[in-house]
Order: structure tokens, then C-alpha cells, then sequence
């Protein structure tokens, strides 16, 4: 049976039917586990339990029968929002925008929205915030407070040409030493050291060193 067929009237005589023998053998069961298990509660009889059994079986079969058409209404919901091309992410959207709608438009909001206003005008008209606006006002307007900036903005400037004036220094020392004797003598050295290394030929040629004048003959006469 489809279960959005099913009848789910609480009241109808076929409530909590489901397959054949459904109810009866739940009833039975439940006799049977009294009678096996023995162990009732103190004051309850017998038929007492199996009547009470009787009403959980009903009652768990007529929460099954919901659940089946509860599902099969979820079903049948995915399938229109399907045709109409409702995505979850859509639904969730629209879902927080009816959410945000609904929490703007509630007392509650509307209240502390209200109440937050009137604390704002009470704060801006008190005496000790327009006294500390003026205060910060007369601050700004006074000669100390235009001292200290212009001093602040000289010392910037001061502090700018100084490492300026510091790199061309630096510039020009190094320049200094490079053409030094002393830096040249230093050169030389390097480049004696590199002929010692790499060797008297290249390429098949001679090599001179730079501190050789004259190069070398490798064909002298007898």
C-alpha cells in the first residue's frame, strides 16, 4: 500500500494497521514476553501488562505508518522544489533572508533598536561628552599642539636628508677605496693568485701574469 494512502485517522478502526496479523502478533508477543519474563512491575496483573502491550503495539505501529507517509511527503516536496529548480543553497538563502526579515521586524528588535538610539542621544547630550569634545577641540586648536606637530614633521624631514646624506657618503667612500694603491695592490694580488691556480695556458695559448711585463717565449734560441 502506498504509504500517503494509508489511513491515518487516529480515531479510524483501522488505525495502526499494517500486514496481516501485524497488531495480533505484537499482542501475542507481548503476552508471551509477560508470561516468559515474570517480571511485572509490583501491582500490575497479568492481564493488565497484556492490555498495556497491546496499547505500545498500536501505538509504535501507528508512529511507523507517520513516519512512511512523512517520508513519502519529503519525497514528494524534493520533487516539485526539484521541477522548480529550488537548489539547497536557494532555499538557504532565501531561508536566512526570511530569517533576517523576520528578526528585524520582531518587537524585540524593534526595541533594543529603539533603546540603542536613546542611549546614543543620551551619551552625545551629557555634559561630560560635550565637555570632552571641546576639550579635544581646544587640544587640537592650541599652540603646544601645533609646536609638537610642526617639530614632529621638521624631525621627519631632518631624519630623511640625514640617511640620504649617509648613502652618498657611503657611496663616495667606496668609490674612494676602490681606487686606492692600496685596493689596486689588493687586485693585484687576487689576480696573481687566480694565474697560479688556473695555470700558465688557455685555450692552447700562453698565459701571462699580471704582474709579468714581458710574455713568455716558449720557443727560445739556444
Amino acid at each position: 500500500m502506498d504509504p500517503v494512502g494509508q489511513d491515518i485517522n487516529l480515531n479510524s478502526p483501522n488505525k495502526g494497521l499494517g500486514p496481516a496479523g501485524g497488531v495480533d502478533s505484537l499482542t501475542e508477543g507481548g503476552a508471551m514476553g509477560v508470561a516468559a519474563a515474570n517480571t511485572l512491575p509490583p501491582g500490575l496483573t497479568e492481564e493488565e501488562a497484556e492490555e498495556l502491550y497491546s496499547d505500545l503495539a498500536k501505538v509504535e505501529e501507528e508512529i511507523n505508518t507517520l513516519r512512511q507517509v512523512l517520508l513519502a511527503k519529503e519525497k514528494h516536496s524534493a520533487e516539485l522544489k526539484r521541477k522548480l529548480g529550488l537548489s539547497p543553497l536557494n532555499e538557504l538563502k532565501q531561508n536566512l533572508t526570511k530569517g533576517w526579515q523576520d528578526v528585524q521586524t520582531s518587537n524585540a528588535y524593534v526595541r533594543t533598536t529603539e533603546k540603542l538610539g536613546e542611549w546614543n542621544e543620551k551619551v552625545t547630550g551629557s555634559e561630560l561628552y560635550l565637555t570632552a569634545s571641546e576639550t579635544l577641540d581646544g587640544i587640537a586648536q592650541s599652540e603646544a599642539y601645533k609646536k609638537t606637530s610642526e617639530t614632529l614633521s621638521v624631525a621627519g624631514q631632518k631624519t630623511t636628508a640625514a640617511f640620504s646624506t649617509m648613502g652618498t657618503v657611503l657611496s663616495r667612500k667606496l668609490g674612494d677605496m676602490r681606487n686606492s694603491p692600496t685596493f689596486k695592490s689588493f687586485e693585484d694580488k687576487v689576480g696573481n693568485i687566480k694565474y697560479m691556480v688556473v695555470g700558465p695556458r688557455r685555450n692552447g695559448e700562453a698565459v701571462q701574469s699580471p704582474t709579468e711585463t714581458n710574455p713568455v717565449q716558449d720557443n727560445a734560441p739556444f
